[in-house]
């Protein structure tokens, strides 16, 4: 409701509206890419897709592109939880790092390297450190992958902001 408007939104579930709150609470997602993206994917696809961090799902809504998607998926991680059982206990440790490695990687993009290197750069700093992968914090994994940049001029190269 506004001031010079009012909306009504309706749903076919209350699935569908508890899920297009949700998605409200994402910020640069509005009530019309709310309703984009549940005219594209079902309630359930959302949290699989939410929970499981493919950001490629969210790209198949018209008005989506990667950093939306990207915010969407790290944003929506502790929301959106998969509702069947066994989606939920499908493979609890298999999917820890589907739930941090979206939000590092995410952090890595928006600091300026790409998705590839920043994957990479996560990959190669864990072998060193795997008891961080197994913890799962997302700070820590961070701060390890950028010391890990860190420690040599070349390896920082990568980082577009750096090239210029």
């Amino acid at each position: 409701m506004r001031e010079d408007s009012l909306t009504l939104f309706g749903f076919g579930s209350d699935d569908e509206r508890e899920v297009f709150d949700v998605l409200l609470s994402v910020s640069g997602v509005g009530p019309r890419l709310a309703l984009a993206v549940l005219a594209v994917h079902e309630p359930e696809a959302i949290r699989v897709a939410a929970h499981s961090g493919d950001g490629k799902a969210f790209t198949k809504v018209p008005g989506i592109g990667p950093k939306v998607a990207g915010r969407i998926v790290l944003e929506l991680a502790g929301k959106l939880v998969p509702q069947g059982t066994a989606a939920g206990a499908a493979a609890p440790a298999a999917s820890a790092e589907t739930v941090w490695k979206p939000q590092v990687v995410a952090a890595m993009t928006s600091l300026g390297w790409s998705e590839k290197d920043a994957t990479s750069s996560i990959d190669k700093s864990l072998a060193d450190s795997p008891e961080l992968a197994e913890k799962g914090n997302v700070a820590e994994i961070l701060r390890a992958t950028l010391r890990w940049l860190g420690q040599d001029g070349a390896r920082a190269g990568n980082r577009i902001g750096a090239r210029g």
